[in-house]
C-alpha cells in the first residue's frame, strides 16, 4: 500500500500488502514482510529487519543507532520475527560489534514504552509490559514474562518459561523455569502458572520443583547443588537445561529465599 504522507526510502524492500499509516519514516536498508501494519509516526531506521504480520503501533522507533559510546557506526541489524506486536513508544536499537545484530523472536508481545538496547536476544513467545527495559548484550529465553517496569541489567541471561514480578531490577541471571521476585531479587518459587497453561505434566512441574529445592532450600552453594542434582535427579531435558544454565551463568544466578526481619 501506498501511503503518501509516509516517507519511505527507494531502497527498502517492503512486501506488497504491508499497510504504512501516514507520518511514518522508513529509511534505507529495511526489509519489511508480508502482513505488517506500521501506525503512524513510527520510524524504522537503516538495519531493520521486520518479520512477516508485525504489528507497529504509533511512536516506535525500530533499529535506532545504539547507545554505546564505543559505537562507530558500524553496519549492524535489528531482527525482528514474525507475528511480533510492538506497542507504542517503544525502542528498540540495532547491534554493536559484540553481536552486530539485536534480535527479536516470534510471536513477542512488547508493550508501551519498552527499550530493548544493542545486541539484545529475545527468544520466542515472549511478553514484556510497559516500561520494561533491557540493557545490552542480554539474553533472554523462550515464554519469558517480565512484569511492568521490570529493568534487566546488562549481559545478564534470563531462561526458558521463567516470569519477573513487576518493578523488578534484575542484577543476577534468572534460571528457567522460575518466578523471581522481591527485593534484591530471588527465587519465589517455579512459575507453575506458565508452565501448567503451556502443557507441562503436574510430574513434570513437580520434578522441576525438586530441582529447584535442591539448589535453594537446602543451603547448598551453586557448585554442591549442581553437583547432587546431576547425581540424585533422572536425566531429563529440563535438568540438563537447569544444570546448563547455572554452568554458563556469567553474572551469577540469583540468589534464593533469605529471611526478612
Amino acid at each position: 500500500m501506498n501511503q503518501p504522507l509516509a516517507y519511505v526510502h527507494p531502497g527498502a524492500k517492503i512486501a506488497k500488502n504491508v499497510v504504512i499509516d501516514p507520518f511514518t519514516t522508513i529509511h534505507n536498508n529495511v526489509i519489511i514482510g508480508d502482513g505488517t501494519w506500521i501506525g503512524s509516526n513510527v520510524t524504522i531506521m537503516e538495519g531493520a529487519r521486520i518479520g512477516k504480520n508485525c504489528n507497529i503501533f504509533p511512536g516506535a522507533v525500530i533499529s535506532g543507532v545504539p547507545q554505546d559510546l564505543k559505537f562507530k557506526d558500524e553496519d549492524t541489524l535489528t531482527v525482528i520475527g514474525n507475528n511480533v506486536t510492538i506497542r507504542e513508544c517503544v525502542t528498540i536499537n540495532r547491534g554493536t560489534t559484540d553481536k552486530m545484530k539485536t534480535v527479536i523472536g516470534d510471536n513477542c508481545l512488547i508493550m508501551a514504552y519498552c527499550h530493548i538496547a544493542h545486541d539484545c536476544v529475545v527468544g520466542d513467545n515472549c511478553i514484556f509490559s510497559n516500561n520494561s527495559t533491557l540493557a545490552g548484550h542480554i539474553t533472554v529465553g523462550d515464554f519469558v514474562v517480565l512484569a511492568g517496569m521490570t529493568a534487566v541489567h546488562q549481559f545478564c541471561s534470563i531462561g526458558n518459561h521463567a516470569f519477573v514480578t513487576g518493578g523488578s531490577l534484575v542484577r543476577k541471571d534468572v534460571p528457567p523455569f522460575v518466578k523471581a521476585g522481591r527485593e534484591p531479587l530471588s527465587y519465589v518459587g517455579i512459575n507453575s502458572v506458565g508452565l501448567r497453561r503451556r502443557g507441562f505434566s503436574t510430574e513434570k512441574i513437580r520434578e522441576i520443583q525438586d530441582i529447584y529445592r535442591i539448589l535453594y532450600q537446602k543451603n547448598y552453594n551453586n557448585t554442591q547443588a549442581a553437583e547432587i542434582i546431576e547425581a540424585e535427579m533422572q536425566a531429563t531435558p529440563e535438568r540438563d537445561e537447569i544444570l546448563q544454565f547455572i554452568k554458563n551463568s556469567h553474572r551469577g544466578i540469583m540468589k534464593g529465599y533469605f529471611k526478612s526481619n
